[in-house]
């Protein structure tokens, strides 16, 4: 195996005890642009809509005209039960409490099952702006590369139902 007998050169701030210092500095403390009680609030937020959103996509899956839209939709349904549990346990590892979701929900059904499957994709979208300031105002990273992982998965979703509307404007015979 060949070593490199070359000696290493120090990193910078090895050389300028001011930069040690501001590097040392920043890494103990994290600042942020958002506050932990504002991701608390949007955490109970994104949580509240529990009820409806469950509703909704029971809905899109009654109404999908193929299996395979059927399917997809499930799977993010799924994801999305996945999210509410994630942010229930952030919440409760934060504060000691639990979030109460309301049960007597109204359900606003979309005109169609194209307008509900556009509306679920902004939907998915205006969550991934919601989540993102979530994780900018956690204090820890376990709780922040949880949040990761919820941001992933709406970006996923999001990308899969522009799959869907893709399936419609090709049967439609429109161009893209």
């Amino acid at each position: 195996m060949y070593l490199n007998t070359y000696p290493m050169p120090s990193p910078y701030w090895a050389y300028n005890p001011g930069w040690q210092h501001y590097y040392n500095h920043s890494r103990q403390e994290q600042k942020s642009y958002k506050t932990l009680q504002e991701a608390l609030e949007l955490i109970k937020k994104a949580v509240s809509g529990e009820r409806e959103d469950e509703l909704f996509y029971d809905y899109l899956i009654s109404e999908a005209p193929t299996t395979e839209e059927k399917e997809i939709i499930e799977t993010i349904r799924n994801d999305e039960r996945k999210h509410n549990r994630m942010f229930r346990q952030i919440y409760q590892e934060l504060t000691g409490q639990t979030i109460e979701t309301p049960q007597n929900v109204e359900f606003e059904k979309p005109k169609s099952y194209y307008e509900g499957i556009r509306k679920a994709l902004f939907g998915e979208l205006g969550a991934v702006e919601r989540y993102r300031d979530i994780r900018a105002g956690l204090p820890d990273r376990y709780h922040r590369d949880m949040v990761f992982e919820i941001l992933t998965d709406e970006l996923k979703h999001a990308n899969k139902y522009n799959y869907i509307l893709n399936l419609d404007a090709r049967r439609s015979g429109k161009k893209k």
